[in-house]
């Protein structure tokens, strides 16, 4: 039933083929599999999007790009179930962009598929090609999942292995993302960190930059690092959709490894797609060639790795929007008025009574599960103003 891709065996041999999304050739035949499994007519049925398979097959016989058929099918559920879930959505930075070169994004992780979604919507709003987009093959667990988001020109990060395998499995990564950009042409989005930001902290991992490197480490690292023109993303939520989820990992995580149950980074997909959001910000920062340029490379390579991901970083705290609800989360675990002036009394009542509900659950206590939520909506204030730090994850690539 579902696609192999021993089935182009015969037309082609790829070494990224564990990790890279699928050719024309082989979307067209994933395309008509999808449409004729019952699970994803069921689901599609269950989304009420006023929309059936048929209305899908019969566009895309039309369809002669991984582009027309990603605005088409999932850039029309995204946009529908975005609009649902949020009150407002901004978008800026398209003019920081040459439509005609291949950017290396690296963006802020709040949510694990809306983030980078909101990045092709914008894309599709302005008619500019869609990027690729990194995902931990832990995210897609089942053969249907997995073809949807090869589908959508997402590639895999290899995420379950010993340390060996992980060495290898970078090298793979950076030598596809290199050369996607220098072969292809195309754009990509990558997390700036491995797993989503939890504490609401937004920090490059050094190991990240570190592995962009890998596919050719003859040379000075600042070169390769500046000949991918990296540029920083950054998104911002009134209201993390997931955030009693982030709150309570955390929790539990006090005192030992957090570990997974099966299916829930299934139920964070579901509920950072379908859960509520208020407002979205989302900003397209400048390249950071010039600013590459100028690390100097009499630096150790740690040093360097550090400045690049300063550089980044600052970026993003810069172009981090806040909102009423991270004011008022500030001024309420400092104990304070000092953003008063960003909020009414009614807001602040409003989000303290949100804050109480997403408090419960049943294995954290509630006061517990209300410092983490409030921190996770304090912090950004203190990234985008230069204050010190709480919570600080120690989360490595």
């Amino acid at each position: 039933m579902y696609f192999c891709t021993h089935y182009f065996g015969a037309y082609m041999t790829d070494k990224f083929e564990s990790i890279r999304h699928f050719n024309k050739r082989e979307a067209i035949v994933v395309r008509r599999e999808i449409f004729a499994d019952p699970a994803f007519a069921h689901a599609l049925e269950k989304l009420n999007m006023g929309v059936t398979v048929e209305d899908f097959k019969e566009q895309c016989k039309t369809f002669q790009t991984h582009y027309d058929f990603q605005k088409a099918v999932p850039g029309r559920f995204l946009k529908f179930y975005s609009d649902k879930t949020t009150t407002q959505v901004t978008c800026q930075g398209l003019e920081n962009l040459d439509r005609n070169k291949a950017y290396l994004f690296i963006a802020n992780h709040r949510d694990i598929i809306m983030d980078s979604a909101y990045l092709q919507m914008y894309f599709f709003d302005n008619d500019v090609n869609t990027s690729k987009i990194a995902i931990g093959d832990n995210l897609v667990s089942t053969p249907l999942l997995l073809n949807i988001a090869k589908l959508n020109k997402m590639f895999l990060v290899k995420r379950s292995a010993s340390l060996r395998e992980k060495l290898i499995n970078s090298k793979e990564l950076s030598e596809y993302i290199h050369y996607s950009m220098t072969e292809e042409n195309e754009s990509v989005w990558i997390a700036q960190r491995n797993g989503r930001t939890k504490d609401g902290i937004d920090m490059t991992q050094q190991g990240l930059v570190k592995m962009l490197t890998y596919y050719d480490d003859s040379r000075e690292i600042l070169d390769v690092l500046k000949e991918m023109h990296i540029v920083p993303l950054t998104i911002s939520y009134e209201y993390e959709p997931c955030d009693n989820l982030k709150a309570r990992e955390l929790a539990l995580s006090e005192h030992e490894k957090y570990v997974k149950k099966p299916g829930e980074d299934f139920n964070s997909v579901c509920q950072g797609i379908f859960g509520f959001k208020g407002k979205v910000n989302f900003v397209i920062g400048k390249a950071i060639d010039d600013e590459i340029a100028k690390i100097p490379v009499d630096l150790r390579k740690n040093d360097k790795l550090t400045a690049v991901c300063k550089i980044i970083d600052e970026q993003i705290y810069t172009n981090y929007k806040l909102y009423e609800t991270n004011y008022i989360a500030y001024d309420y675990v400092e104990n304070s008025h000092e953003f008063a002036q960003f909020y009414t009394e009614e807001q602040k009542e409003k989000f303290l009574q949100y804050i109480d509900k997403q408090s419960i659950t049943e294995d954290v206590d509630a006061q517990k599960m209300k410092s983490y939520l409030l921190q996770i909506y304090a912090n950004p204030v203190r990234t985008h103003y230069g204050k010190n730090l709480i919570n600080k994850e120690g989360n490595d690539w």
